[in-house]
């Protein structure tokens, strides 16, 4: 079985990109990472449920990005805002008033709706060929209503991004915390936004998670935060698997960032199936606008005593702003690969070559067959390793299917237990990445994995 794994190895060819987005889609499909949601009634254009390897991926993603930014820092803080909050804070932010796109309609056939500032031609449907409308004002936030009665006084909003829960708490969280410039408050949370072009499978959908920072700085070294923060972000995703290649810096000009944005990079993301460069990440440098804003309308002073200078500052604040769902999907397309083992058989062996920390399995325990004496050992070590890790136990089908399947969703390790362990108390672990074997001793299990899933 080594020997023969280890050919297949040698076989395959070098790693190549993904060429299709169905791929990634029906993939996730078919092994539970994302379901279009209401499938049962027809879909729901553009929405999408996270299955229960999609749950665990994106966790994953989460946690990695606490572990990196707050747990391995000691100058930010986690928050958790309300999703539905004072409509006064959206009219501070400028999100009442400014949070609009111009939208367009085709007239023709089609009857689709665009971004007017996404079309080079404003006079032709750029799917039917069909008259556009002009263009008029959209707000992208979602409107609610609070309490029992539908009224002006009872308009509320979902929000349209976490930001405001974290400049609306800033002298709460220094407070309660005790803290002093430089720090920041770091945030995961959903966010809802009435795309009027949303797609690409989960790229861009009008419910999202997103991880944001605002950290907040003294004025002066703000310049020199910034750059910490592009390198500290860039640093994160390739740390974690990301290719160099797929990933760069895209300075933001001035007439298209944000006017309250003393400077922008996006980090962008290569997409293979030619799709291009498309933004993964922003981190801006937004000055003291934010916090200005709410001081003004609030009438609180939102500023913080300075032990050197004497005096009450109000910060600056550099801001990494990150997709959750964008980012695993983003770990997904970079990590997919096929892999063809034999040309005469068209064998392809599907691989997803994730991060250890990312993948949603660390292992997968089975017994070569389905006699009890096996499955007893099996079960034992699955009992075993789960305390520690998420670990599945397999015993569906045959080596060669199980390894595929794991292969396909992630998994590093595939931990085989056969006839010869009940003899010695062994069992083959195989790495997903080089499908090379070697024999282990069930005591050594936790001891080695403790090694190679440290994150």
């Amino acid at each position: 079985m080594a020997t023969s794994d280890m050919a297949t190895a040698e076989a395959a060819a070098p790693r190549g990109e993904l060429d299709d987005l169905q791929k990634i889609v029906a993939l996730c499909k078919r092994r539970g990472f994302v379901f279009p949601s209401a499938e049962i009634y027809g879909g729901f254009s553009n929405t999408y449920d996270w299955g229960p390897l999609g749950v665990l991926l994106k966790n994953n993603v989460r946690d990695a990005w606490i572990r990196a930014h707050v747990q391995r820092r000691d100058d930010v803080d986690l928050l958790d805002a309300a999703i539905i909050t004072s409509p006064s804070v959206w009219k501070a932010s400028g999100h009442v008033d400014n949070f609009v796109d111009p939208l367009v309609e085709c007239l023709g056939e089609c009857r689709q709706r665009f971004r007017a500032d996404h079309l080079e031609n404003l006079e032709k449907c750029p799917t039917c060929g069909g008259k556009l409308s002009e263009p008029r004002n959209f707000n992208g936030m979602f409107q609610t209503q609070v309490g029992p009665v539908e009224d002006a006084g009872s308009v509320a909003y979902l929000r349209p991004e976490t930001a405001q829960g974290q400049f609306v708490n800033f002298l709460n969280v220094a407070t309660s915390m005790r803290r002093k410039l430089p720090f920041g408050i770091a945030q995961v949370g959903r966010s809802f936004r009435n795309e009027i072009t949303p797609g690409n499978f989960v790229f861009r959908t009008r419910e999202f998670e997103q991880m944001e920072i605002e950290f907040f700085v003294q004025p002066g070294t703000d310049d020199e935060w910034f750059e910490h923060w592009v390198d500290a972000r860039e640093g994160w995703y390739l740390s974690l698997g990301l290719r160099t290649h797929n990933l760069r810096r895209f300075e933001v000009p001035d007439d298209e960032r944000a006017f309250y944005s003393k400077r922008t990079i996006d980090l962008q993301y290569h997409f293979p199936f030619g799709k291009g460069w498309e933004e993964l990440e922003g981190i801006a440098n937004r000055t003291g606008y934010d916090l200005g804003q709410h001081e003004q309308a609030s009438g609180e002073r939102l500023r913080l005593f300075d032990d050197e200078t004497k005096e009450h500052v109000l910060p600056y604040v550099v801001e990494p702003a990150a997709g959750l769902s964008r980012a695993a999907l983003v770990f997904m397309v970079d990590a997919y690969e096929e892999q063809l083992l034999d040309a005469a058989k068209k064998d392809v062996r599907t691989v997803l070559h994730l991060h250890p920390a990312l993948a949603p399995y660390k292992a997968a325990i089975f017994p070569l067959s389905k006699k009890p004496e096996l499955l007893e050992v099996s079960r034992k070590i699955y009992a075993d390793l789960r305390t520690e890790w998420m670990v599945v136990h397999d015993v569906a089908s045959g080596i060669g299917k199980a390894y595929r399947r794991q292969d396909e969703i992630g998994t590093p390790y595939c931990i085989t237990v056969d006839f010869q362990t009940l003899e010695d108390q062994a069992v083959t672990v195989r790495d997903r990445d080089t499908m090379q074997q070697v024999r282990m001793a069930i005591a050594d299990l936790r001891s080695y994995f403790a090694g190679v899933l440290q994150f």
